[in-house]
């Protein structure tokens, strides 16, 4: 009877359980919420009870009312009508995709569905459906992604035409005759909308700022800059707050750090470096190991939390690289001077020290401050003559460097490590900033001897907080890159049967060394070119996050970025977290770490196609130069438009349009070739020759011609 009474009230608890449960989920229904999480909201306390809500949510499951979207992690699966906000994103045909933190994938809008939201723009819509097939309405804009646009400036009179470089936009901003400004037709100029509420007429804006006549060097770089909203030069309180910061080379700040400086060490980096992040020491053990010193410059000692210079740095998150400037995330007096790790200078560092025996196998390791003095500055092609064989300084400790990186990097690819081969373009600038010659960037040992060395301190400082020796992991921040998704694996896999290879069938998790595998089998074999470059596109992004998930690209189960702190703001998050744990802290606030990690992915992603924007346009200026040349190149894209090729020698873009091609050429999406009815086909990783037909510098784009 007692039993039978029991059965009940349990059987009444897990009703009330059920629909306490999704409440919950359906208060926040794209954010995945865990069982303890769910605990925690119930008020549940008792062991009892927690197992009745694993019960619970075994059967919602089960019955398809509730979703596991990553493991032990829950969705309502039918979703009620709530409101939500997400990213929008906009296609160059106008198709809306709206990114929502918790939903799989973007959800489309049509054109005229989404108001006058801008891609990059916050916006609210309501939300109903299923987890698998959502619906979505556009309520309102919450916040715009930028508040200045950047296009080229046409007066018409009374009124003025402002054209966006954005491509995503695809209409023109119409500037009043008391917005003009100083702006003169040719100009590239920024532009603020001031009146828009019908997304079927174009917005009305002012003019924010001239930059001048486009197609001049230094034009082209700020409004770069502009269009992605990044900032050029500091303010002047950051700038005299910097030069207020002092040395600190007091008796008592060398006294807590372990001293490197009889030790030999050195930088090798680019020839034309300004600041030096990192430095290697190197020196034998008596018991015939090697003690390998990674330090890096002690940003964190000098830039305190919440100060005004930290403010700047966290706002800018990353030094941007243009073709011809670095503009820095912090300003000179840190980056160039009291951080940066120069020749004869004692510097604050924090170091990863490893214990090696010659075979690169781990022995022991210790991370902390320290302070260090480098003996000689090295560029990558002085490091390299050594390696090859000539005498210079400190060649015992470069050649064993050397020796251990090549062992470490062997253990890498052993280990599922995949090596993309990545080529980076550089430019010869002539004082006016024309382009005189175009040349890739080759890497050799001396690159991957140092390379091989941040990866090792990167990955044992976040192994040092995620799985630590003692105690429970650490909230920390993780460079983490995703597994491929099933579905990219699909069109792959798809893609490589018809070149009669087979790719496992892609799962929820696909297994780390798929891809690998994949490249080891094609290489050396002609269809090597389009293999990777497809392979690259299944490829998740990396980027910044509390949530470690490892990263796939490198096989690493822990990884963070520990070593650039110059230039980066997570490894300054990362350098203050780890003395915090060392110095016996408690947990760090996972919530804070994570809107920074967001930020700072968004603006290291935006950073990026500021850089790729100059190389494109150095690259269409250039090949304008050189229209009467023809080119070895190779298909790298194909479209429903067009193909794509790439001129070999310099890595520079265009493409032919599938009209030029003849014959009836169309995109086999499946396939991915282009075939015409005559059998012909157009592969990726085909050689072709072209020649240039035309460019447009605003677009920076190429047309290209087949060339005879």
């Amino acid at each position: 009877m007692k039993k039978a009474r029991r059965n009940a009230s349990n059987g009444k608890l897990k009703n009330n359980l059920r629909s306490e449960v999704l409440k919950v989920l359906q208060a926040s229904p794209s954010s995945p919420i865990n069982y303890k999480q769910l605990g925690a909201a119930l008020g549940i306390q008792d062991s009892g009870t927690r197992v009745l809500l694993m019960e619970v949510l075994a059967e919602l499951t089960a019955e398809g009312v509730v979703k596991e979207r990553d493991r032990g992690k829950y969705l309502p699966a039918v979703v009620e009508k709530s409101l939500v906000q997400g990213i929008i994103d906009i296609s160059r045909f106008g198709t809306g995709y709206v990114s929502i933190p918790g939903v799989d994938d973007d959800i489309p809008m049509d054109r005229g569905r989404y108001g006058t939201a801008l891609p990059g723009d916050t916006i609210e819509v309501e939300m109903s459906g299923t987890a698998k097939r959502p619906r979505i309405k556009f309520i309102r804009i919450v916040k715009r992604a930028r508040e200045t646009h950047v296009g080229v400036f046409y007066d018409k009179g009374s009124y003025a035409e402002v054209k966006p470089v954005n491509r995503q936009l695809d209409f023109v901003f119409v500037v009043k005759e008391d917005g003009k400004s100083t702006a003169k037709t040719g100009d590239k100029v920024s532009v603020q909308i001031t009146q828009w509420t019908d997304p079927k007429r174009n917005p009305v804006a002012k003019v924010t700022k001239v930059f001048g006549q486009q197609g001049e060097h230094e034009v082209e770089m700020h409004a770069i800059l502009a269009e992605f909203d990044l900032p050029y030069e500091f303010p002047d309180e950051v700038i005299e707050a910097a030069h207020a910061i002092k040395d600190g080379f007091t008796p008592e700040e060398i006294a807590k750090r372990r001293d490197f400086r009889g030790i030999p060490t050195f930088t090798i980096d680019p020839f034309d470096a300004k600041d030096f992040d990192d430095a290697l020491s190197i020196r034998k053990l008596e018991n015939g190991n090697w003690e390998v010193g990674v330090h890096i410059a002690d940003v964190s000692f000098y830039v305190q939390p919440d100060s005004i210079v930290d403010k700047e740095a966290q706002l800018r998150a990353t030094s941007v690289y243009l073709v011809d400037r670095t503009i820095p995330m912090l300003p000179e007096r840190l980056s160039n001077e009291l951080c940066s790790l120069r020749p004869n200078e004692d510097k604050m560092t924090f170091s990863a020290v490893f214990e090696l025996n010659d075979k690169a196998q781990l022995i022991n390791e210790w991370i902390g401050r320290t302070v260090t003095r480098s003996v000689r500055r090295f560029t990558y092609e002085e490091a390299q003559v050594i390696i090859e064989g000539e005498k210079g300084d400190y060649q015992e400790e470069i050649l064993t460097l050397n020796k251990l990186a090549k062992c470490l990097r062997k253990k890498r690819f052993d280990e599922g490590s995949i090596d993309f081969n990545s080529e980076e373009v550089k430019f010869k600038l002539d004082e006016k900033g024309v382009p005189t010659g175009v040349y890739v960037k080759v890497m050799k040992d001396s690159n991957q001897l140092i390379e091989e060395f941040m990866l090792l301190a990167n990955q044992r400082v976040a192994m040092s907080a995620g799985k630590p020796k003692i105690g429970p992991p650490k909230t920390f921040v993780y460079r983490v890159h995703d597994l491929p998704s099933p579905e990219k694996v699909q069109q792959l896999r798809t893609f490589l049967k018809h070149l009669g290879h087979q790719l496992p069938r892609p799962t929820d998790s696909v297994g780390g060394s798929v891809i690998k595998e994949l490249l080891a089998k094609v290489e050396g074999k002609a269809e090597e070119a389009m293999v990777q470059i497809m392979a690259i596109r299944t490829m998740a992004k990396a980027e910044y996050s509390t949530k470690n998930i490892g990263h796939y690209g490198l096989a690493f189960p822990y990884y963070t970025h520990f070593t650039s702190p110059i230039r980066r703001y997570p490894d300054v998050m990362v350098h203050r977290l780890v003395q915090h744990y060392i110095d016996g802290g408690q947990q760090a606030s996972e919530s804070t770490l994570e809107l920074h990690c967001r930020h700072d992915s968004m603006m290291e992603k935006r950073a990026a196609e500021a850089e790729r924007a100059s190389i494109k346009y150095k690259q269409v200026e250039f090949l304008l130069m050189h229209k009467d040349q023809i080119f070895e190149g190779k298909v790298s894209g194909l479209a429903n438009f067009g193909i794509f090729v790439e001129i070999k020698e310099n890595k520079c873009e265009g493409m032919i349009p599938l009209n030029d091609l003849g014959f009836g050429f169309e995109f086999d999406k499946q396939a991915y070739i282009l075939i015409n009815q005559s059998g012909e086909e157009i592969h990726l990783g085909d050689d072709v020759l072209v020649k240039v037909k035309s460019g447009d510098l605003l677009e920076r784009q190429i047309i290209f011609e087949v060339a005879e």
